[in-house]
């Protein structure tokens, strides 16, 4: 036996039994829920509590990050959209319809990654509309944050238990 083989015996490298996959998971939405609109939580906080100097950092990073976002929606939104749904539809295929784990871990993160990007993008261009500043700046970030968390802790949820039907329904004792 070499050690290839033993290390893939030793660990389990399908992607719901994986700890990495798992990993990935919680990282991925704790950046998300962390970096709103590209700006760091701890800045809107800050921002909150000292004011001055650190408010007019927080109004710029935002409308920099905005303008971003939404030049690059205006720019290449329907081909990024075009994009999305070809490989949205692709992970749903293999993962679902062909019973490919991988895409299936794939999609349970990429799918409710994009509903965050859509948000961002509807978020930013409220921003932009309504000239946010100041409170009503921050507000506007902490309701996008709060939508984040929420549909973060849905898909925690959904995968967590989607992972533990499939390690059920292929294990031995399944």
């Amino acid at each position: 036996m070499d050690l290839s083989q033993t290390v893939f015996e030793l660990i389990d490298m399908r992607s719901f039994s994986n700890l990495w996959y798992w990993i990935a998971l919680a990282v991925a939405w704790s950046s998300a829920s962390h970096w709103v609109l590209g700006v760091p939580w701890d800045t809107v906080l800050r921002a909150r509590r000292v004011g001055g100097q650190s408010e007019q950092d927080l109004t710029d990073l935002v409308r920099i990050n905005s303008n971003r976002i939404l030049h690059i929606a205006d720019v290449s939104g329907v081909w990024l959209i075009l994009l999305s749904f070809f490989v949205h539809t692709l992970l749903i295929g293999l993962g679902f319809f062909y019973a490919v784990e991988f895409a299936q871990a794939v999609f349970l993160i990429l799918g409710p990654m994009t509903l965050v990007g859509a948000m961002s993008v509807r978020t930013a261009r409220i921003i932009q509309a309504e000239s946010c500043v100041g409170d009503d700046l921050r507000r506007r970030l902490g309701r996008h944050r709060f939508w984040v968390q929420l549909i973060g802790m849905l898909s925690i949820f959904v995968t967590s238990l989607w992972g533990m039907y499939q390690n059920f329904s292929i294990s031995p004792l399944g």
